[in-house]
């Protein structure tokens, strides 16, 4: 059949999406999790710009503030980061003066990573933004549900 002979769908068999439905989504933890991530990380960004922390770079400097002398392995394992994607991540903070290197009292192999007196500055005043983030994202629970929801989320990537 020639091609101008080809009979064009009728606009009434095309299909229109008035509403989405997303209800197979909805049911998914992933996209779940993933969206509230999303709404939260957008925000987080803009309040950090100040400090110039990514979410990963601000877990980095919350662990190594909470923990002076953390190595770079326990680091990686407490955040689930590969070596060589901290490696970079470390030598930029340490170019930024937030931390320093030490060598480690027990292994001599190790170094522990330390925050400067500028990083301690940054991190209580970055800190506290996110705990004011937090405290409006989380404005929607109850304390029981908030409390609940941080419990199960712990469950679902915690290993046993």
């Amino acid at each position: 059949m020639p091609r101008s002979a080809a009979r064009s769908p009728a606009a009434e068999d095309i299909p229109v999406v008035d509403q989405v439905d997303t209800g197979f989504l909805e049911t998914l933890l992933g996209y779940n999790a993933r969206r509230a991530a999303l709404s939260i990380i957008e925000v987080f960004l803009e309040r950090m710009a100040p400090w110039q922390l990514r979410p990963v770079d601000f877990s980095v400097m919350s662990l190594i503030v909470h923990n002076p002398g953390i190595t770079s392995r326990q680091l990686c394992t407490a955040l689930g980061i590969l070596p060589p994607n901290l490696v970079p991540m470390v030598g930029a903070l340490e170019k930024r003066g937030l931390i320093e290197r030490k060598p480690h009292p027990r292994d001599g192999r190790a170094t522990g990573l330390h925050p400067t007196a500028a990083g301690n500055k940054l991190m209580r005043e970055a800190e506290q933004a996110a705990a004011q983030l937090e405290a409006e994202m989380a404005s929607r629970l109850t304390p029981g549900e908030h409390k609940t929801l941080l419990r199960l989320l712990r469950k679902v990537y915690e290993r046993p």
